[in-house]
């Protein structure tokens, strides 16, 4: 790629460091052309972290005119699904990126390992230990004290054939033996203290099938995957540094067919957040959440179903680029990112999430009328709305009080609001029932004034939303936030399970709004005008609205007190 081409791609930041080491590649000759991929492991569902992984590896090969693989590292049957498949490649297709070529998995080259892995014995590079795994934690020393050797470290090259041929074919207990790496057992990266190639693992396979008994481990299988598929920049997070040494031997000491090079980045870390696969997958099998598409959840899927849209993580994963350390992001970073990118985009609606019948009184009961109001206020290309109004409306409960102070900006017995895009009305009286809740109340509107103030100088104190009562929609609402009222849920040992926000979801039904609401397509975000941005729930029975994100954040003031 030119350095022209690549200054386009990249112009409205700096290069980071990632971009900057494949350009000088480029330029030097080192590769002639960039190959990267994104393994996630189909052991659950993708979350946010995965997010800024997938906009990498896709970026970067999008950057500089090359390829990135989507390859499944399935090696680890026992904890895999199909499930986990398709939802990874629904979140990748989502996000806005396609992979090169077709879908890989690391059992694809499960036959090529096999083979790898004799080699290795051959050459007296690997042997097959029966220490069980206590032993093997006894015997593998600390980060201070260095291993001991295995028992059987030195048995010969055709022993250990015989032994790993007879493992292959199943004649040996899980657990019985495993195949490790000969490197060095008092070498100061325990990584390299003769880790396990191979494992005994009498699982189907979702791939494979029965064919198996033995797996290779994540560390054999990763870089292989890599050197087979022509990888030329393996990008992986912080945690797998210790693991560089590792892969880079087993480069060095495989007939591999092209020698890739790892290279870390800092994971994404969100704070009010969980993103342990296991932590995850505890809060749907305890039912803390329904499923691993619950709106609460910082899957990617969650975020799907709670109104994110792909552009809004894109720009969030962006915003927080990309450097050589972990650190916490703040949540609020993600929130505005799909505000903005809503506030811009999403067309607007009213709706009365806790309707209070106004009647009023002077407006004749047979009429009805059709007003206008515009799909966005800056986007021409939105349609206008069309609004039915008639004798009777619905408005929040909330802006009604019979009694108020100046700063109540509301309707107010014996004054004035304006009926956005409507009419100015004004409150005469409160009808309650027998318990002393209001039910409803009965107002007037003040002729002459759609689109104008009233001609007696009385201008009304606010403007509120309402829908028409004989031609409205009606729905259930799902007012969803934060999962975890803790910064750090799971930080120092705590218990995350105790940090579970009691108000995560907040369910309302017969919710009303205008009646094109009624045509909403499955994760069609809107504006509620004064309560938010909700999308039309894409899994639920009949009409269900969730609530993507306040019009402001309320964390801010709560966390400031």
């Amino acid at each position: 790629m030119s350095n022209d081409s690549t200054a386009a791609a990249t112009s409205e930041r700096p290069l980071n460091f990632l971009e900057q080491i494949i350009k000088k590649d480029l330029e030097d000759g080192v590769h002639t052309n960039v190959v990267t991929r994104f393994p996630p492991e189909p052991n659950g569902y993708l979350h946010i972290g995965h997010a800024k992984s997938i906009c990498l590896n896709f970026g970067l090969a999008e950057t500089f005119g090359g390829q990135c693989n989507l390859r499944f590292d399935d090696t680890n049957p026992e904890k895999e699904s199909q499930e986990y498949i398709d939802a990874i490649q629904s979140d990748v297709e989502w996000l806005g990126f396609k992979w090169a070529g077709d879908i890989r998995y690391g059992s694809d080259y499960f036959d090529t390992f096999y083979e790898w892995a004799q080699h290795l014995v051959r050459e007296g590079k690997a042997y097959v230990c029966d220490l069980s795994p206590e032993e093997a934690r006894e015997y593998r020393g600390t980060l201070t004290e260095p291993g001991k050797n295995s028992p059987y470290r030195d048995r010969s090259a055709d022993e250990n054939l015989d032994l790993l041929e007879r493992m292959k074919n199943g004649e040996f207990e899980e657990g019985a033996k495993v195949l490790r790496a000969k490197i060095d057992m008092a070498h100061g990266n325990i990584n390299m203290r003769d880790p396990i190639l191979y494992r005994i693992r009498k699982k189907h396979h979702h791939q494979t099938g029965d064919k198996w008994c033995i797996y290779p481990s994540y560390d054999f299988a990763h870089g292989q995957e890599d050197a087979l598929e022509g990888v030329t920049h393996s990008i992986c997070t912080l945690e797998f540094a210790d693991h560089r040494p590792l892969y880079e031997w087993f480069i060095e000491n495989l007939p591999v067919p092209s020698k890739p090079k790892q290279y870390e980045f800092g994971r994404l870390n969100l704070n009010y957040t969980v993103t342990s696969k296991r932590k995850l997958k505890n809060l749907v099998d305890e039912g803390v959440v329904e499923s691993w598409d619950d709106p609460r959840m910082p899957t990617i899927a969650g975020y799907r179903r709670r109104g994110y849209t792909p552009a809004s993580i894109r720009k969030f994963c962006d915003m927080i680029g990309v450097t050589k350390s972990d650190g916490v992001v703040d949540i609020a970073m993600l929130e505005h990112a799909i505000r903005d990118d809503l506030d811009k985009n999403a067309p607007r609606a009213m709706c009365v999430l806790k309707p209070l019948k106004v009647v009023l009184t002077n407006y004749p009961k047979d009429k009805t009328e059709l007003l206008s109001a515009p799909g966005h206020p800056n986007r021409e290309d939105l349609p206008e709305r069309e609004l039915a109004f008639g004798h009777e409306v619905y408005i929040d409960q909330e802006d009604f009080r019979e009694e108020a102070n100046k700063k109540y900006k509301r309707l107010v017995l014996g004054k004035r609001v304006r009926l956005r895009n409507a009419y100015v009305i004004e409150a005469d009286e409160a009808i309650k029932d027998d318990a002393g809740n209001i039910v409803e109340v009965r107002a007037r509107i003040i002729e002459g004034t759609l689109g104008k103030n009233p001609e007696d100088g009385v201008k009304p104190k606010g403007v509120i939303q309402w829908v028409a009562a004989h031609d409205c929609a009606e729905f259930t609402v799902r007012l969803y936030d934060r999962l975890f009222t803790d910064p750090a849920p799971d930080a120092g040992g705590k218990d995350y399970m105790a940090c579970i926000n009691p108000e995560s979801l907040v369910t309302l039904q017969n919710c009303k709004g205008e009646k094109g609401l009624l045509a909403a397509e499955p994760e069609q975000g809107y504006q509620f005008e004064r309560e938010g941005y909700f999308c039309r729930d894409a899994k639920a029975e009949g009409l269900v609205f969730n609530r993507t994100i306040g019009l402001k954040d309320s964390w801010t003031k709560e966390e400031n007190k």
